[in-house]
């Protein structure tokens, strides 16, 4: 893939024969294709993919919103280079200068204490150890349909599927809230005369019955719920929210994971609303595809009985990844790209909702800087989600050289669209194209075949 692609190249209809080969060598399934970790490459490049078979594809969903900056960006390459020339296993400065950052970008005017690791998941669980151990209290409350990973603690917060759960007996003392999810109120309101019924229910039902309010020691919570579908509740949602952690005494906690480092047009998503966590998980983009998470957390909550809480793992903040990391945020402050996805976003948005008056299949869109999607349904009027569309649109979009995929708690499907904070108006404007065309490609498939 030299020079850089400037457009998707299919040479062979996906996946291609040495990609079967491969998938076949660890039994993994062909179909659906790409499966959940993504494409067998060969190169990467910005927003480009190129596989084992020499097909070019636009990656449309940054890596699943790990690639903030595109694949590869060479400041970052370079800053990795640099490092792995003198420290690879261990500590250097760079772990110390990255926790100070870290600590600076989250909001709050308290002394915080950062702890390294390298998912996602293990910072949520040391988010929920940490909840428990510092207060005492024995229950977490969690989002019905949100997801927050794989690691034990992880997976016994999460709901967007029930594979996920079945068979290995989550933890105790989670209770689930009803999901915000306004296109689909699992009580058949509308915002705002619901008057947030999804909250009320908290106070007013499990609070009263089930899950008394001085035995929660934290509420975990997407600022924009992922898997779920990205779905974007109202602002007053999570002001209320953490109206009630202060009343009741029980920590709230932001999982950024996927939101964070300038996904959303700020830092993290929190900062739209005006919030301060007590505490905040990171992950994914933080390194640009170096494994590496933090926790952080308010310091004072490190500090209990005489005792300091402990967490660390034998890889955590190694010397690449740091240096990955701090070439990250660097490159967001310098090439602005909080102020380009922001930009972009409003520019990509539109053309989503255009996409909408085109396709009776989209049947909302939803987004915030460049993170959106288009909720695919069967029927207008009754929302029937349209899993076996947004499996065809996937599908037709990969074979015409765009690289999304489809999500959804409560068997809905929403595609993600999530390209990197450095594109330009010409690469959204080709995904979207991409997109619509593939649209147009399932709608007559399944009209003709309802």
């Amino acid at each position: 893939m030299k020079p850089p692609a400037s457009q998707p190249y299919i040479g062979i209809k996906p996946p291609g024969p040495k990609t079967r080969a491969l998938l076949r060598s660890t039994g993994d399934p062909i179909d659906p294709f790409p499966p959940i970790w993504g494409i067998p490459a060969r190169n990467q490049e910005g927003p480009w993919i190129e596989d084992v078979d020499g097909n070019i594809y636009l990656d449309f969903v940054s890596g699943k919103c790990v690639a903030n900056l595109g694949h590869r960006h060479p400041t970052v390459i370079s800053a990795v280079k640099e490092q792995i020339d003198h420290v690879v296993l261990g500590a250097t400065e760079n772990r110390f200068t990255l926790a100070e950052k870290l600590a600076d970008l989250v909001p709050g005017r308290f002394p915080k204490k950062v702890f390294f690791g390298s998912s996602g998941s293990d910072a949520v669980d040391g988010a929920l150890k940490l909840a428990r151990w510092s207060t005492g209290k024995p229950n977490i409350l969690c989002v019905s349909g949100a997801y927050h990973g794989q690691t034990y603690g992880a997976l016994s917060v999460s709901s967007t599927w029930n594979w996920m759960v079945r068979g290995f007996h989550p933890l105790p003392g989670v209770f689930h809230l009803p999901p915000p999810y306004c296109y689909r109120c699992p009580f058949k309101l509308n915002y705002p005369s619901c008057g947030l019924q999804c909250l009320r229910y908290l106070t007013e039902t499990m609070f009263t019955t089930f899950c008394p309010p001085e035995d929660i020691a934290a509420v975990i919570i997407e600022p924009i719920f992922g898997d779920m579908g990205w779905v974007i509740p109202p602002n007053e949602y999570f002001l209320e929210l953490k109206k009630l952690s202060e009343t009741y005494g029980f920590l709230f906690i932001a999982d950024e994971v996927q939101t964070a480092f300038g996904r959303t047009g700020k830092w993290l998503a929190m900062n739209h609303l005006g919030l301060v966590p007590d505490i905040v998980c990171l992950g994914k983009p933080i390194a640009s595809g170096f494994p590496l998470s933090a926790m952080v957390a308010r310091e004072d909550l490190t500090i209990a009985r005489g005792l300091h809480f402990q967490q660390s793992y034998t890889l955590e903040a190694n010397a690449p990844a740091c240096a990955a990391a701090l070439a990250t945020l660097r490159v967001i402050e310098e090439e602005r790209l909080l102020q380009n996805c922001t930009k972009l976003g409003k520019h990509l948005l539109e053309k989503l909702n255009e996409l909408q008056k085109k396709h009776s299949t989209i049947g909302d869109v939803r987004g915030r800087g460049l993170l959106a999607t288009i909720e695919i349904i069967k029927d207008a009027e009754t929302r029937e989600p349209g899993i076996q569309a947004a499996k065809t649109i996937c599908r037709l979009a990969l074979e015409n050289g765009l690289y999304t995929m489809f999500m959804g708690a409560f068997e809905t499907a929403s595609i993600r669209i999530a390209p990197p904070l450095n594109s330009t108006p010409a690469i959204i404007d080709l995904g979207v194209g991409i997109l619509d065309k593939a649209l147009s490609q399932a709608e007559k498939i399944l009209f003709r075949n309802p």
